[in-house]
């Protein structure tokens, strides 16, 4: 190929974005039979970058903390009844029919792995995904409603095909708080699914949102259409790391 023929291509590739075209329209015509065969490999090859760049982005748009794969999960070592519930869950169809995951347990027992791990799996299969925690979204909120732009938040918020919501109970709130979470959570209910995960019982959810009527109208609407799994039982977490340590010494 004549080289001011090649540098254009490679500058026509870059103006249009086409990564997979620009890696390999060189390779390709040397094995080529004919033009359509050329041609139509090129267009797999420029549509798998594209969906591997559609995947990155929604990757990073769920504001994954850190990426934990539900493959590397040790499910022996995982609470009883989620051993049985995970490979239902990991269908992804509760997503798809818009109903909740509510997980309940003592700290350490593999809830946020679990859950990031379902998250990252919606994301390759092309589901919008948000990660939070409950104290991170009350502030998020507070802010978007001192500044007027709550209507605008929320609009995004209900979008979302799966809304992670970790860590409710580690931190209380105020009324508007509560009041604020209560009226976001309630536009996804019966609609679009979330993943919680709570150390508190809900009997002791009053401990966090502190009005009773708000807190029994929360557990309501989230129980609704909703998996619960028992997460009780020996810490996960620590189990890792003892095992990291055998294998280190």
């Amino acid at each position: 190929m004549q080289l001011k023929l090649r540098d254009e291509i490679l500058d026509l590739c870059q103006y249009l974005k086409f990564t997979g075209i620009k890696k390999h329209f060189e390779e390709e015509l040397e094995s080529a039979s004919d033009y359509e065969d050329y041609l139509l490999k090129l267009l797999r090859y420029e549509v798998e970058e594209k969906e591997k760049c559609s995947v990155e982005c929604r990757m990073r748009s769920a504001h994954f903390p850190y990426r934990k794969y539900l493959e590397d999960l040790e499910i022996n070592e995982l609470p009883e009844t989620m051993q049985q519930r995970l490979p239902e869950l990991a269908t992804l169809d509760f997503i798809e029919k818009g109903k909740n995951l509510i997980m309940i347990g003592n700290p350490g027992t593999g809830k946020t792995h679990i859950a990031l791990g379902l998250g990252i799996k919606a994301c390759l299969q092309g589901y919008k995904v948000l990660y939070t925690t409950i104290p991170f979204l009350v502030t998020e909120l507070k802010e978007c409603n001192s500044q007027k732009r709550l209507r605008y938040f929320q609009n995004r918020f209900e979008k979302y095909d799966l809304v992670i919501a970790d860590e409710l109970g580690y931190i209380s709130f105020d009324r508007e708080g509560t009041e604020l979470l209560f009226n976001n959570l309630s536009l996804r209910a019966g609609r679009k699914s979330m993943i919680v995960t709570s150390n508190l019982t809900f009997a002791r959810w009053t401990e966090v949102f502190i009005d009773p009527a708000i807190t029994n109208a929360l557990v309501d609407r989230l129980t609704h259409k909703s998996i619960i799994v028992d997460m009780n039982g020996d810490s996960y977490r620590l189990k890792e790391t003892l095992s990291l340590k055998e294998q280190l010494t």
